[in-house]
């Protein structure tokens, strides 16, 4: 995807993204989402990651022409309200923040999870303290429904934005 000079692409998860997941996993990177994980929540989170199945897919964001793994991006499923809908998360590394990476990288897994033509509706729950990801709903024309509180990580409950993005008509 082109554009602010930044090329990035998104590959499914794959074995090899370990590594990217503990850098992601670093204190400064989780300061909306709890505190950091512990090598075994990793390794279990990177298991997930490779077994989401037909539940939903994660990336590894490439920024080009480097090849640099910088950051992940992804949807599920979940059921909200009694309806089956995505969720969607991404995480850029502080490196390559501010630069609409992740941007670009959450347009790219719409454009897939709008592809797959099985949910209608794409929903993201940034921290009420995250003003990054917040932009990025609001630049990707998500439609924000309320604030509401979120367990996360377990046992952990945080206020959230829920914002949602239309998948029909994509």
């Amino acid at each position: 995807m082109e554009g602010s000079n930044h090329t990035i692409q998104i590959k499914p998860w794959e074995e090899n993204d370990l590594d990217l997941l503990f850098r992601i996993n670093a204190p400064e990177m989780m300061q909306h989402l709890g505190r950091p994980e512990s090598k075994e929540q990793i390794l279990k989170r990177h298991k997930r990651y490779l077994d989401l199945g037909s539940r939903g897919c994660m990336f590894s964001i490439i920024f080009l022409p480097e090849l640099e793994p910088v950051g992940s991006v992804g949807y599920w499923q979940t059921t909200l309200n009694n309806e089956s809908v995505y969720e969607t998360g991404w995480s850029v590394l502080p490196s390559y923040q501010g630069k609409g990476i992740a941007t670009k990288a959450v347009k790219l897994a719409i454009e897939e999870a709008s592809s797959e033509k099985k949910y209608k509706y794409i929903h993201a729950f940034p921290s009420i303290d995250n003003p990054a990801s917040n932009a990025i709903c609001r630049k990707l024309d998500f439609l924000f429904i309320s604030e509401c509180e979120f367990e996360y990580p377990p046992g952990r409950f945080m206020r959230c934005n829920n914002w949602r993005y239309n998948l029909i008509g994509q």
